[in-house]
């Protein structure tokens, strides 16, 4: 990678010898400095550069695949509509250093930058003795600083989903949530952005201004040692980079393509990202379905589904981490195809399906019609997914999920179910039921629904349905639970269904262990 301009001086820049020519520059903020990269490995990450190239190895490498929140840093970026900024953590590990490109960048030295002494943040962990070892301590100050600008006065329930995706082996969170509160009643006297709480202060509309000055309006293309990295801007170029490039990987979020690089060391080729393209992220509602864009994270596609399906609560917020939901999308959840993947079983049980584009035009399949096998999907060469139809709730119709994991917060399900049930007069008119976990594809329950629709709803129709649910699933044993585990559990989250439907349950899973 060559570093070929910085507007102003950032220590620790090396230049790389013998890069390719490239046909393309990328461009960020650091710190109120632009930089200007070319020649940039496309799978590259940003902690590589921050710890390897600025030499600022506050941000540490932990576990190299988003779990342990060590390498935490923050993202400034324009919404939408360009006209306020979005502040947001992101996992540095699993985030490429092109997908950089027209934002700000703000690490844990950026906190001390001005020279003004310790943030509130960090002045608030030392009162509150939050750290201990300290390797930990830098990503638990970014993901509350992240907080810090997002909300005023959090909850304890916002304060402990702020760190789900902070890991600390030494201090315990009781400090850390202390210092969580004490960092908004610490004075300020610099009147800067970066140390006033919530969006609004100083320094805003600069960065906003900033922000704007590098909005492209042109794609990025960059190249170094023969591997390319594309950033179209518009769904025209989008088709067409896919048919010349029909092997190429499609860059979403990346919270699962990076753990290919950073785990299974591959090489990856060719790389185009879908976050630049116009329209791509939008989430709208429109005909009785929410259409979800195949670049819009589940940050800002969840608010859009819980108004619309509120049940959806617990499963959307156990979805990973704050720091994944910020980046990862549906889109890429259903695109990696995994057998536990929390929110397929959701998405076939709402009766989603997937407009599907190429330069044949566009067509829209069913999801639960979408995979063949495990992680083989429909998908003819060239094609991809554009965006997510997803049916809005019919009246008398519920859409609930259960999951099943070892952790409640940050682990993957051993069992997930999710389940559309429509009752008439104490009869189940219609019902959808989507397991994850239970096969080598997320998969509807065939026998079971059958088992269910025009029956009474009632325990012994319930307890009958439990009992055919092994003629669709034949679990596998691995690390997460035994077959025989993953059946009883399929089994027994039917019956919550039905206790929750008769209104005989009172706490809900979330509530279990959390504070408001």
């Amino acid at each position: 990678m060559e570093l070929f301009h910085v507007s102003g001086k950032l220590s620790g820049m090396t230049r790389a010898p013998g890069v390719v020519a490239t046909n393309g520059r990328m461009r960020f903020w650091l710190d109120g400095h632009l930089i200007e990269l070319e020649h940039v490995d496309p799978t590259r990450t940003v902690l590589q550069f921050l710890r390897e190239d600025l030499c600022r190895k506050g941000t540490k490498e932990g576990c190299a695949e988003g779990d342990c929140g060590a390498c935490m840093v923050v993202l400034a970026e324009l919404d939408g509509q360009g006209e306020r900024l979005v502040v947001s953590a992101v996992n540095s590990c699993i985030q490429f250093l092109p997908t950089l490109d027209g934002k700000e960048l703000i690490t844990v030295e950026s906190l001390t930058a001005d020279g003004a002494g310790l943030h509130p943040v960090q002045q608030a962990m030392v009162e509150c003795h939050g750290s201990q070892c300290g390797f930990c301590t830098p990503g638990i100050v970014m993901s509350l600083f992240a907080l810090y600008k997002n909300q005023q006065r959090p909850s304890r329930r916002d304060i402990d989903d702020a760190l789900a995706g902070n890991l600390c082996r030494c201090t315990g969170y009781r400090p850390i949530v202390a210092a969580a509160s004490a960092m908004y009643d610490i004075q300020v006297s610099a009147d800067d952005w970066l140390r006033r709480p919530g969006e609004i202060a100083q320094g805003c509309e600069d960065r906003v201004k900033r922000l704007r000055e590098l909005e492209r309006r042109d794609s990025l293309a960059l190249e170094s040692g023969g591997r390319r990295f594309f950033a179209p801007r518009t769904l025209d170029e989008l088709v067409h980079l896919v048919a010349e490039h029909p092997d190429a990987t499609l860059l979403a979020g990346g919270t699962d393509v990076a753990l290919w690089v950073t785990k299974q060391h591959a090489q990856l080729d060719t790389l185009i990202h879908l976050g630049a393209v116009q329209g791509l992220a939008d989430v709208r509602v429109l005909d009785g379905r929410i259409e979800i864009g195949a670049a819009a994270t589940l940050e800002l596609a969840a608010p859009v589904i819980l108004a619309h399906h509120p049940l959806l609560h617990e499963v959307l917020r156990r979805f990973a981490s704050p720091p994944i939901r910020n980046v990862a999308t549906l889109a890429g959840n259903i695109a990696n195809g995994s057998p536990v993947g929390d929110l397929i079983p959701v998405l076939m049980a709402a009766d989603a399906s997937l407009v599907l584009r190429s330069t044949g035009g566009a067509r829209e399949l069913p999801l639960d019609s979408f995979y063949d096998a495990p992680r083989d999907q429909r998908l003819a060469r060239g094609e991809f997914i554009e965006r997510i139809h997803f049916p809005l709730a019919r009246r008398g119709a519920a859409l609930r999920c259960y999951k099943v994991s070892k952790r409640y917060d940050q682990d993957i399900a051993a069992v997930c179910v999710a389940v559309l049930l429509e009752l008439d007069a104490g009869h189940v008119c219609s019902i959808r039921i989507a397991f994850g976990g239970m096969a080598a594809a997320v998969r509807r329950a065939p026998s079971c629904e059958a088992a269910l629709i025009g029956q009474t709803w009632d325990a012994p129709t319930v307890e009958r349905a439990m009992a055919v649910v092994p003629r669709d699933f034949e679990p596998i044993t691995d690390l997460r639970g035994t077959a025989a585990y993953r059946m009883r559990t399929a089994q027994n989250l039917l019956w919550r269904l039905y206790l929750e439907t008769q209104g005989e349950l009172g706490e809900s899973i979330h509530a279990y262990g959390r504070h408001d």
